[in-house]
């Protein structure tokens, strides 16, 4: 089913990322971890690509782990150093494959990639596909604005780009801060763009990680989240369950306020996502 439709439906969707091994790690871990959250019953599961915009053969061999267990897939397709003649083979590919969903992503570009590919923003990669006809178009938003954009006003500007150029859903970066969300969201809306924004939680379950991702994305960090850190940060089982917590609550905070759709960054650990699905039972349908 296409992701659009899912969307549409007035209950509360709850769905997955997972990450493809690397080239040469073997792929029955991530079978397994795909396994057990099919079993969860998301509304959807999203598979990422290749680091760098590097193809990622084991993309589609996810996805296609995803399909074989009855949910549907969102198979991630950067463009960041690559051709259209490249691009026309991996939507040939996952046309092949059944894939009906894709995120249109520009990738992380390094210092020798700028000049390099045929592509030079999501946008472009999304009227490829929507040209190639036959799938649903995600694409990536950032609630506190894109780290490669100055203004977050001119990142919604080029967020409409996006959707023009044939996207039909949003995906969020992670935020820790719900209000940073229903803000982005009312200037979301003001600027025209109506399609569905699905909000992406990311549990923080080892304080090593925290470090890295405000290391990457800059994402800020409330006071009542760097409490739980810096108290539980040196216990893995005690940071494992606070950050089951944190989560759990930011959800049914998001729910509360008539966000119907989240997507949870599991970081292939399925037994936080069956944590967090115990944890909000009825609320989300899922019990």
């Amino acid at each position: 089913m296409k992701i659009s439709e899912i969307l549409r439906r007035k209950r509360v969707s709850l769905s997955f990322e997972v990450f493809p091994p690397k080239k040469d790690a073997p792929f029955a871990p991530v079978a397994e971890a795909v396994r057990r959250l099919c079993a969860a019953k998301p509304a959807f599961m999203s598979v990422t690509y290749g680091a760098g915009g590097g193809a990622n053969v084991n993309t589609l061999a996810v996805a296609e782990e995803v399909l074989a267990h009855g949910v549907d897939a969102l198979a991630h397709l950067t463009c960041v150093a690559s051709s259209r003649e490249k691009i026309a083979g991996e939507l040939a590919r996952f046309h092949n494959a059944g894939i009906e969903n894709i995120l249109a992503l520009r990738g992380d570009r390094t210092d020798e990639m700028k000049e390099s590919g045929e592509y030079g923003h999501a946008s472009d990669l999304a009227t490829d596909i929507a040209s190639h006809g036959g799938f649903c178009i995600g694409g990536a938003c950032y609630p506190e604005c894109h780290p490669d954009c100055a203004h977050l006003a001119d990142d919604i500007a080029n967020l409409k780009y996006k959707v023009d150029a044939g996207v039909e859903f949003l995906v969020t970066q992670m935020f820790f801060d719900n209000n940073i969300f229903y803000r982005y969201l009312a200037k979301v809306r003001e600027a025209g763009i109506g399609i569905p924004v699905v909000a992406g939680v990311m549990p923080v379950t080892n304080g090593r990680q925290i470090a890295r991702i405000v290391k990457l994305s800059g994402t800020y960090l409330p006071s009542r989240f760097k409490a739980i850190i810096d108290r539980f940060g040196d216990d893995p089982a005690q940071m494992a369950a606070a950050g089951i917590a944190y989560a759990t609550e930011q959800i049914i905070d998001l729910v509360a306020n008539g966000v119907n759709a989240i997507h949870l960054y599991t970081m292939n650990k399925p037994a936080i996502a069956e944590a967090i699905v115990r944890n909000l039972g009825s609320i989300i349908g899922m019990d």
